[in-house]
C-alpha cells in the first residue's frame, strides 16, 4: 500500500471520528426538535385542522426550511465565514470589523453581533428547559397517571446536568456520540416504517404543497411558521461550535447522517397523522413522536429521548461558556473566573458564574411555564432573531470582506432575509405568550455588554489623558529613586504612558527594581495568534522595558507561561524574584458624566465584581501587589 493511500485513510478516519464527535455534541439541539416541532404546529397557540392539505403543507414547510436555513445558509455559506476556524456571531463580527471596523458602518456590525450574542443567552436558558420537559412528557404516553411526576423528574435531571458541568465536557462527551447515533438511527427507523405504510407523504417534497397551504389559509400558514421554525432551532449553535470540530467533519455528519434522519422522522410523523381520522388523529397529534413507536418500545424511547435532550442541553451550555469567554476577551464582559476542564483542549472551559445563573433561569422557566407547549412560544423568538441578525451580518460579509459584486450578493441576501424575516415576524405574534422572556433576557444582556464596553473605553481615555510619557518618566525616575534587586512587572491596560501603580509605588515606597517591565496584554480580533507574533519588547533604557503579549480571543492568557519563554528582556524571568504590580481602579462620580448615571452605576457594580487580573492572567498569588487609584468617567 502506498504512503499517500495510507495517509488518505488516516485523514478519512480522523475526519470520521470528528464527524461522530460532532453528532454527539453539536447536533443534539436540532436533533431533539422532532419531539415538539411538528406537534406544536398543530396544537400550539394557533391550532390547524388535521387534514391532508395541512399535514402535507406543514411537512413541506419543515423540509424546505431545513434545506434553506440550515443546509444552505448555515452549513454551506456561513461555515465558509470562519475566523481562523472559529464560527459564531462574535467571531463573524471580529472578522468583519478587522476588514471594515474603521469605516463609518463598522460599529453597526459590532452592535448587531452583540445583540445576536445577547439573544443566544435567552436561547441557552430555554433549550434545556423545553427539551428535557418534552422528553419527560413522553412518560404520559406510556402511562397517563404519571403526569404529576413530569415536572419533578425534569427538575432533578436539570439540576444534575448543571452540577455535572464542572467535570468538563470531555469526560461526558465520550459517551455522547454513540448515544446520539442510536437516537438518530431510532428516530429515522420509526419514520421509515410509517413512510413505507403511507408513502403519499412523500408528495410533501414538492414545494407546491407549502405554497398551496399559504394560498388556502393565509393567516394560519403565516402563524404556523412560528412553530415550523422550531424544526431548525440549533442552526446557529452549529455555526458557533464549528471551531471544536472543523467545517469538513460537521458538513459530513450533517448531510450524510443528521439531516436524512431528521427528515425521515418528520415525514414519518406526518405519514402517521395523515392516515388516522377523528379521535385517533386528535390523540396522536398530542405527542406524535412517541405514539409512532409500538407500545412495547415507548418507555425505552422516552429514556433514549431523555438522554438525547440531556446531551442537547449540554451543547448549549458549553456554547454559553465559550461565547462568554470570547466576549470577555473582546472586551464586552468583565473578567469572570474560568476553570479549565481539559488538559489538552483549550476550548473546554467551565465558568461557574454563568453555570449557576443559567441553572436558576432554567428552573424558573420550568416552574413558570409548566410544560413544553407553553415554552415553545418563548423559544422561537430568540432563534429567529439571531438567525435574522446573522443574515444581515452575512450581507456585510459578502460585500465588505469577500468583495462580491452587489448584484451578485443582493439576490442571495434578499432571499434569506425574506425567509428569516417571515419566521421572525411570525414569532413576534407570540410575544405575549412567553416570547417576552428571551427578548427581556436579550435586552438585559445587551445593556450589560454595551455598558461594560463603553465604560472601559471611557476609563482608558481618562487614564491616557493624565498619563506621563514613559520615556520622560524613565529618565527622571532612574536618578531619583533607590534601585533594589529583582524584577517588577507593572500590568498596564494601554501601551502608552505610565501605569498608575508604578507612579504610586515610586510616590509611596520611593524604590525601583533593577528591572522594570511595563506589560500590556493585547487581545487580537482573531481566535489564535502565532507563537512568533506573541511577544513584542521595547528597551527603554535604564532597566525599563515595555512588553506587549498578544493573544487570540479563544486563547488562555497565561502570563507566567509566556514569560518563561522570554530571554531577550534583560535576561530570563525567575518567578521567585519577580513581583507583579496591579492597579485597582475605584470610580468616582464625575461633574459631567460621559455616561448616563444609571449606566455608570451598573458599570461600577460590574467593575467591583469582576475577577481580579491576578486570576485572569494566572499570576502567582504570593507575588502580586495591588495598588488602588481613583478615576472619574
Amino acid at each position: 500500500m502506498s504512503h499517500s493511500a495510507s495517509g488518505e485513510d488516516g485523514r478519512l478516519s480522523a475526519k470520521t471520528k470528528l464527524a461522530v464527535g460532532a453528532i454527539g455534541i453539536v447536533f443534539g439541539d436540532i436533533g431533539t426538535s422532532p419531539l415538539y416541532a411538528f406537534r406544536e404546529t398543530f396544537v400550539g397557540p394557533h391550532p390547524l385542522t388535521l387534514d391532508r392539505l395541512h399535514v402535507l403543507g406543514v411537512v413541506s414547510l419543515i423540509f424546505w426550511s431545513m434545506t434553506l436555513v440550515v443546509a444552505i445558509q448555515y452549513v454551506t455559506i456561513l461555515m465558509r465565514a470562519d475566523n481562523k476556524g472559529q464560527g459564531g456571531s462574535l467571531a463573524l463580527v471580529a472578522l468583519i470589523s478587522s476588514h471594515i471596523g474603521r469605516s463609518r458602518y463598522g460599529w453597526m456590525a459590532v452592535l448587531l453581533g452583540v445583540f445576536a450574542t445577547s439573544l443566544f443567552y435567552g436561547d441557552s436558558m430555554i433549550t434545556p428547559a423545553i427539551s428535557v420537559l418534552s422528553a419527560v412528557e413522553g412518560l404520559t404516553v406510556v402511562e397517563a397517571g404519571l403526569k404529576p411526576l413530569v415536572i419533578p423528574i425534569a427538575i432533578v435531571l436539570l439540576v444534575l446536568l448543571f452540577f455535572l458541568q464542572k467535570r468538563g465536557t470531555a469526560k461526558v462527551g465520550a459517551m455522547f456520540g454513540p448515544v446520539m447515533i442510536v437516537y438518530f438511527t431510532t428516530i429515522a427507523t420509526l419514520g421509515i416504517i410509517q413512510i413505507v405504510v403511507h408513502p403519499e407523504i412523500l408528495y410533501a417534497l414538492n414545494p407546491w404543497y407549502a405554497v398551496q397551504f399559504f394560498l388556502v389559509d393565509k393567516t394560519l400558514a403565516f402563524l404556523a411558521l412560528g412553530s415550523v421554525v422550531l424544526a431548525v432551532t440549533g442552526s446557529e449553535a452549529l455555526y458557533s461550535d464549528m471551531g471544536h470540530f472543523g467545517r469538513g467533519p460537521m458538513r459530513l455528519s450533517w448531510f450524510a447522517f443528521v439531516m436524512p434522519c431528521l427528515l425521515l422522522n418528520y415525514f414519518g410523523q406526518g405519514a402517521m397523522v395523515i392516515s388516522l381520522t377523528g379521535a385517533e388523529a386528535a390523540e396522536a397529534i398530542q405527542n406524535p413522536f412517541f405514539i409512532m413507536a409500538p407500545e412495547v418500545l415507548r418507555l425505552p424511547l422516552v429514556i433514549l429521548a431523555t438522554c438525547a435532550t440531556f446531551i442537547a442541553s449540554q451543547a448549549v451550555i458549553s456554547g454559553a461558556f465559550s461565547i462568554t469567554h470570547q466576549a470577555m476577551q473582546l472586551g464586552f464582559i468583565p473578567r469572570l473566573s474560568i476553570r479549565h476542564t481539559s488538559e489538552s483542549e483549550a476550548g473546554q472551559i467551565y465558568i461557574p458564574a454563568i453555570n449557576w445563573a443559567l441553572l436558576v433561569a432554567v428552573l424558573i422557566l420550568v416552574l413558570t411555564f409548566q410544560n413544553s407547549s407553553n415554552l415553545a412560544s418563548a423559544y422561537g423568538i430568540a432563534v429567529t432573531g439571531a438567525v435574522t441578525i446573522d443574515t444581515l451580518l452575512m450581507a456585510v460579509l459578502f460585500v465588505g470582506v469577500w468583495k462580491w459584486r452587489w448584484w451578485y450578493a443582493a439576490p442571495v441576501v434578499v432571499l434569506f432575509l425574506i425567509v428569516d424575516g417571515a419566521y421572525f415576524a411570525a414569532n413576534m405574534t407570540k410575544v405575549a405568550d412567553g416570547g417576552w422572556f428571551p427578548l427581556l433576557v436579550g435586552a438585559i444582556v445587551f445593556t450589560l455588554l454595551t455598558t461594560w464596553a463603553k465604560g472601559r473605553k471611557l476609563m482608558r481615555e481618562r487614564m491616557t489623558e493624565v498619563a506621563l510619557p514613559i520615556e520622560i518618566f524613565a529618565k527622571s525616575a532612574a536618578n531619583s529613586a533607590t534601585r533594589v534587586p529583582g524584577t517588577a512587572i507593572f500590568m498596564a491596560s494601554s501601551t502608552a504612558g505610565v501605569p498608575s501603580a508604578l507612579l504610586h509605588n515610586i510616590k509611596h515606597n520611593k524604590v525601583l527594581h533593577d528591572r522594570v517591565v511595563i506589560l500590556t496584554v493585547d487581545i487580537a480580533e482573531e481566535p489564535y495568534v502565532d507563537q512568533a507574533k506573541r511577544v513584542n519588547i521595547t528597551d527603554l533604557g535604564d532597566g525599563f522595558f515595555r512588553m506587549v503579549l498578544r493573544y487570540g480571543f479563544m486563547e488562555e492568557t497565561d502570563v507566567p507561561a509566556a514569560l518563561k519563554q522570554i530571554d531577550d528582556c534583560g535576561g530570563m524571568f525567575d518567578m521567585m524574584q519577580t513581583s507583579f504590580f496591579l492597579s485597582r481602579q475605584t470610580l468616582l462620580p464625575s461633574e459631567k458624566p460621559a455616561m448616563m448615571l444609571w449606566r455608570e452605576k451598573i458599570f461600577s457594580w460590574m467593575l467591583r465584581n469582576a475577577a481580579t487580573a491576578m486570576e485572569f492572567f494566572r499570576l502567582p498569588t504570593n507575588r502580586v501587589v495591588e495598588l488602588g487609584s481613583q478615576v472619574r468617567i
